[in-house]
């Protein structure tokens, strides 16, 4: 197990968590108990491909911390899920509900798998498959999961049905971002893209600077970066560069993103659109624009390239986009700030709690209720931790990660664990 926590990944959250507790003085002993997750799952799902063979893929979930509430956290399907990669998630989590002041614990599953590969077919067994293997781990009142990287609403769909199946009863509440039909909330999807849209607008009345002249290059055109963009165009924002698996766009004067949405919803990638200047994801990062939002992989902002960044704010839409050298760096010696992701994307876990809770109370919100409560929660946070910075004379991320830190020891003191 040890070298599951050397990776680099983890090891940065690591490196981060510590320099945070020294803010507020957190005890040694809060610290460690968040550096290992009380439970790691580990599963084997066999499943028959539509050729007949059968195929056995390896499925983890991991239940950081319920010191605040049930566990909660994102599946994702992706070749290059491992548990060294779950743990690191799922840390994450925990201290993204503490800091948004959710009533909810740490949690992240995946399986490996490359899920453009599957059949419709083949990953609804894998996806009953795996809900059946972890079963037992999770609940309404115990862990809820939701879509991450490779799922989506349908994946949770199959979720609910096969967790409501074997236990006797729908239980709506078992999965967050399911289709509206079946107990689904009114703006889940765009939920992530808006909250770091919700940031920049945040970091922006903070420096007293309008979105209609500040321009913004997105890593990243999925399921948060798309939605980021969508949200950046209706402000005035000028979306300069997106990108995808295939390529990056760039234009100085702006994309016209409601048509690269209709271009990408097609099925297309970002290389056949004609347009724009094509560039790779590598430039992306460097050029210059007011606002980076990195909305795809971790670590892709690091040593090698942190001193061509030229962004002065930097908001993670993705988790964990920023490399803890490259954070400190681009602090110290550029000025840059850093919205962290436990910030930055908190917009989705924060639709996903709303959604828990209409389930459980069979009471359900309008569009505009949801949003207003997004922004509610967002705007609280971002000045709570805005505050801390300030007042420590520390980056937002040491700020964001101290904030979560007090309430979990506070929580921990109080429960007994410390």
């Amino acid at each position: 197990m040890k070298n599951i926590y050397s990776t680099p990944f983890y090891a940065n959250i690591i490196k981060n968590l510590e320099i945070a507790g020294m803010v507020n003085d957190t005890k040694n002993a809060t610290i460690q108990r968040l550096k290992f997750p009380k439970r790691c799952i580990v599963v084997s799902i066999p499943v028959r491909m539509d050729s007949g063979e059968i195929k056995i893929f390896d499925g983890y979930r991991v239940q950081h911390s319920q010191t605040l509430g049930p566990f909660k956290g994102g599946i994702r399907f992706h070749k290059g899920v491992n548990l060294a990669e779950v743990v690191s998630l799922a840390s994450l989590m925990t201290l993204k509900n503490s800091l948004l002041g959710l009533p909810l614990g740490g949690a992240k599953g995946g399986v490996a798998v490359e899920p453009k590969n599957l059949s419709r077919g083949e990953l609804e067994r894998l996806t009953r498959g795996f809900t059946s293997a972890i079963g037992p781990f999770i609940g309404p009142d115990k862990d809820i999961p939701a879509p991450d990287v490779g799922t989506d609403s349908q994946t949770m769909a199959w979720m609910l049905d096969t967790y409501s199946t074997e236990s006797g009863f729908s239980q709506t509440g078992i999965v967050t971002g399911k289709p509206l039909a079946i107990g689904g909330s009114k703006g889940r999807e765009a939920a992530t893209g808006l909250g770091v849209v919700l940031n920049i607008q945040k970091v922006l009345e903070k420096q007293n600077k309008s979105a209609e002249e500040s321009s913004l290059a997105i890593q990243g055109f999925g399921k948060v970066g798309m939605h980021a963009a969508i949200e950046a165009h209706k402000i005035g924002l000028k979306v300069v560069a997106i990108s995808d698996i295939s390529t990056a766009l760039y234009d100085a004067n702006g994309l016209n993103i409601p048509e690269l949405v209709g271009f990408v919803k097609k099925k297309n990638l970002l290389k056949d659109y004609d347009s724009a200047k094509q560039i790779n994801n590598d430039e992306l990062l460097t050029l210059p624009v007011d606002i980076l939002a990195p909305c795809a992989l971790d670590g892709v902002i690091n040593s090698d390239n942190m001193d061509k960044i030229k962004a002065k704010i930097i908001v993670e839409g993705a988790n964990g986009p920023t490399t803890s050298k490259a954070s400190s760096y681009l602090f110290k010696e550029k000025k840059v700030i850093i919205i962290p992701d436990i910030l930055a994307n908190g917009g989705g876990v924060i639709v996903s709690y709303f959604e828990w809770v209409q389930d459980i109370v069979w009471l359900f919100w309008s569009e505009e209720e949801v949003k207003s409560k997004l922004k509610m929660i967002i705007d609280r946070c971002f000045d709570r931790v805005w505050d801390c910075a300030k007042k420590h004379s520390v980056d937002i991320r040491t700020a964001a990660i101290a904030t979560a830190l007090k309430r979990l020891e506070k929580a921990m003191l109080l429960r007994g664990q410390i």
